[in-house]
């Protein structure tokens, strides 16, 4: 499978780098800065390295994947504007399947949660506010796209390893979600890429 990666040396990024060339996928990943690809990536096994107004990296692709973000509270509308001009490449080169990054406090608040975790939620979106604004325009920038989208929406991110096992609900959000590793956010956006019943929908993940 061809497959173009954008934000390829932030956290989730570099996991889905790194797994999709495990797995046997050409990879291209587009980068601001090519040089600050971890030295852990198998740089030699890249299809290439481009930077981000390349808008040939989408072409041709089978599916797209984005762990564009903020990597602070003060988005400054990153993930809106940036996957803007992935969708507008996309669409004039014919390239359908966009995998991006959101969050879970942007999706639909699960059914049943303990009152501990609604609490938890509520805090975290009062203090992240502006990093989940900018997502949800980002995710209103894909419902808006002629592309056949997946909004991956993950709790709080941490550097555990990859298990390959957690919970996922297409269209809503796993009950108590709390974290998730980086690891496992790639895999699911990678094993998400032929899921049918994903495109078009957000997909919350957690363990």
């Amino acid at each position: 499978m061809k497959i173009t990666v954008f934000g390829a040396t932030g956290g989730v990024g570099q996991k889905i780098t790194g797994q999709a060339l495990e797995a046997g996928h050409e990879v291209t990943v587009v980068v601001r800065d090519p040089d600050r690809l971890p030295e852990a990536l198998d740089r030699a096994a890249l299809h290439g390295a481009v930077r981000l107004d390349d808008e040939a990296a989408v072409a041709g692709r089978d599916a797209v994947l984005s762990g564009l973000g903020s990597r602070d509270r003060k988005a400054n509308g990153v993930a809106e504007r940036l996957t803007g001009r992935i969708v507008s490449a996309m669409e004039a080169e014919g390239t359908r399947r966009l995998l991006a990054v959101s969050a879970v406090p942007v999706g639909p608040k699960a059914a049943g949660d303990p009152l501990v975790d609604r609490l938890s939620l509520k805090l975290v979106g009062a203090v992240f506010a502006d990093l989940y604004a900018d997502l949800a325009r980002m995710e209103a920038v894909l419902a808006a796209s002629a592309t056949d989208w997946t909004a991956v929406r993950p709790p709080r991110l941490t550097d555990g390893p990859r298990t390959g096992v957690y919970r996922k609900v297409v269209g809503g959000t796993p009950r108590s979600s709390r974290t998730i590793s980086r690891g496992d956010v790639a895999h699911a956006m990678l094993a998400l890429i032929d899921d049918p019943a994903a495109v078009k929908q957000g997909v919350g993940i957690a363990y």
